[in-house]
């Protein structure tokens, strides 16, 4: 059941969302509440789920990894034993960024990020190609990134 927002708790969210940064201080001005309430409604986000985190978003490419890339992993048994397996095998790779189980003619997708296209082939034929259970693999190579919007969409005036 999704948590239900009041106008204030989405506008909260969405400040947080395009700055995860701001003192409570500051977010309070920019809804127009006083800190201790804020802070509070802040803190309940929290306890009750709604705010899993907070990260900061990193430039990969000043940091040297110029590759990324999606994969399409489709087993040969999707049992749950065996998902979950292949899901424990990828918490562990430090390349796989995001992981998900999909629906349709692939079990998973993969983000992967890589300083340079020998390391991802690397991981892709010393890691995932020799994986238990894995029946096949297609990637595709990002071009670059078009939009990375953070979070959800979260409107003000959603019902």
């Amino acid at each position: 059941m999704p948590h239900r927002l009041d106008r204030t708790d989405r506008r909260i969210l969405k400040e947080l969302m395009a700055d995860g940064r701001l003192t409570n201080v500051a977010l309070a001005a920019r809804i127009g509440i006083t800190p201790p309430p804020c802070l509070r409604r802040v803190r309940a986000l929290e306890e009750n789920g709604v705010i899993t985190g907070y990260t900061a978003e990193i430039d990969a490419r000043r940091l040297g990894y110029e590759v990324t890339a999606f994969v399409m992993v489709t087993l040969h048994s999707q049992a749950e034993a065996d998902l979950r397996a292949f899901e424990n095998r990828v918490l562990a790779w430090p390349i796989v960024r995001e992981a998900y189980i999909i629906s349709g003619e692939t079990d998973f997708l993969l983000r992967c990020v890589a300083r340079d296209l020998t390391s991802f082939q690397d991981f892709i034929m010393r890691e995932l190609t020799a994986a238990p259970n894995v029946s096949s693999i297609r990637t595709q190579l990002a071009i670059r990134r078009a939009k990375a919007a953070p979070g959800v969409p979260v409107a003000e005036d959603d019902a």
